[in-house]
């Protein structure tokens, strides 16, 4: 029986960003659901295709990766099962997202393991259910941080580090090939060593909701820790005489650091200050998306309390802003927009967050062998067609 990703599809003549550069009126065979042939000025014979989608005008870009998203179109990554996480994922998809890694804010344990079982169901079964973005793991948004940066978490779930049974709390997907993230306080009770531990188990750990001084951050760089989460956002700010972990941050050329770019959470002279200090090499976009993204205005209960929306901007009951309404599409054109070339816009938003993951060896670059996770923009930044995995998750021609 012949599959959807079994069917062999020809793109042709859009603008697409390749390695070397880009490559104008590019022909792109896809073929079970990977990158058969890349070709510049021609196409491929249409008989060598099921479909041929014609992309004139477009530009094509590997798929967009979010590596830290709570939940969309009333969906909490919290609560979800397998069936509610890939409604966000097909939403998700159609905004140019191929891959993203579902983000939970601190919880109970029981919260936590039936999170991960969700995603673990998901993750087996998104490849006979409609074409959308795939979930790669889990992210820990905590709940080892400092209650003095808590932003909009919930601080009666925080908890200090005393030893590896500590971790048990910290639930994995059971699945192989899952990735986990965790973002982490150093400076507190017992950090850098949970660093050092969650290192070992092949963890990412980045650094954020955080006040580590530069000697905290510089130990727990030693034990693993080469990120850091919505950087600027619910950290300790710059100061001269205690530089901290923003000064740390812009300094360190061997960390990287992820940013919510939705014009609400850092100024835009912000944004331009931190690509001059880490170049687009070392940055990779976020949406820090949550329940109420894809719905519009409105007042609605997310994580216990009630958070209001209003012209893009989240607010909780302590006036905290409560993560994002936006998604990486809209950070794609916002970037766009500040100087930033295509080219550099697409690295923060695929490639940087894929090798984050440790997933760059099958996506995030448009390469023949790789998969074909792949979005076609037209020249107003709008998503025209989606591929995830060779499959059709969205068009719009």
């Amino acid at each position: 029986m012949t599959t959807e990703a079994d069917t062999t599809i020809l793109l042709r003549g859009a603008r697409a960003l390749l390695p070397r550069g880009a490559a104008e009126r590019a022909s792109v065979l896809v073929r079970g659901g990977l990158i058969a042939h890349i070709a510049e000025g021609a196409s491929e014979p249409e008989s060598a295709a099921a479909r041929v989608i014609d992309l004139e005008g477009t530009t094509l870009l590997p798929g967009f990766v979010d590596a830290h998203i709570h939940g969309a179109v009333g969906v909490d990554v919290n609560e979800a099962d397998e069936d509610a996480l890939h409604e966000v994922a097909r939403f998700l998809a159609r905004r140019g997202v191929t891959a993203w890694l579902p983000t939970l804010v601190p919880d109970a344990e029981d919260a936590y393991a039936r999170a991960a079982l969700a995603v673990a169901r998901l993750m087996d079964s998104q490849d006979a259910r409609p074409p959308a973005a795939r979930a790669l793991g889990l992210h820990y948004e905590g709940p080892f941080v400092n209650s003095q940066q808590c932003g909009a978490l919930r601080t009666q779930f925080f908890r200090a580090y005393g030893g590896p049974s500590d971790l048990d709390a910290l639930a994995a997907v059971p699945r192989d090939g899952a990735r986990h993230v965790a973002t982490v306080a150093p400076e507190i009770e017992g950090g850098v060593e949970l660093i050092r531990e969650l290192t070992r188990r092949g963890w990412v750990v980045s650094v954020g909701h955080t006040r580590a001084t530069v000697a905290e951050l510089e130990r727990a760089r030693e034990a693993g820790a080469r990120h850091m989460t919505h950087f600027l956002n619910a950290m300790s700010p710059l100061h001269h005489r205690a530089p901290g972990p923003v000064g740390w941050g812009l300094v360190r050329d061997d960390v990287t650091v992820d940013l919510i770019a939705d014009g609400v959470h850092l100024d835009p002279l912000a944004l331009r200050l931190v690509l001059r200090c880490k170049t687009p090499a070392r940055v990779a976009l976020i949406s820090d998306s949550v329940a109420p993204a894809g719905l519009g205005d409105g007042e609605f209960r997310v994580w216990g309390e009630t958070i209001s929306v209003r012209a893009g901007r989240t607010s909780n009951e302590r006036g905290s802003i409560a993560g994002s309404v936006t998604n990486l599409l809209d950070a794609f054109r916002l970037v766009s927009a500040l100087d930033t070339t295509v080219e550099d816009a697409s690295r923060m938003a695929s490639l940087n967050p894929a090798r984050l993951l440790g997933v760059d060896s099958t996506c995030g670059t448009i390469e023949e062998g790789k998969r074909a996770d792949l979005v076609a923009l037209d020249g107003e930044g709008r998503a025209r067609l989606t591929l995830v995995g060779g499959r059709v998750a969205h068009e719009d021609l």
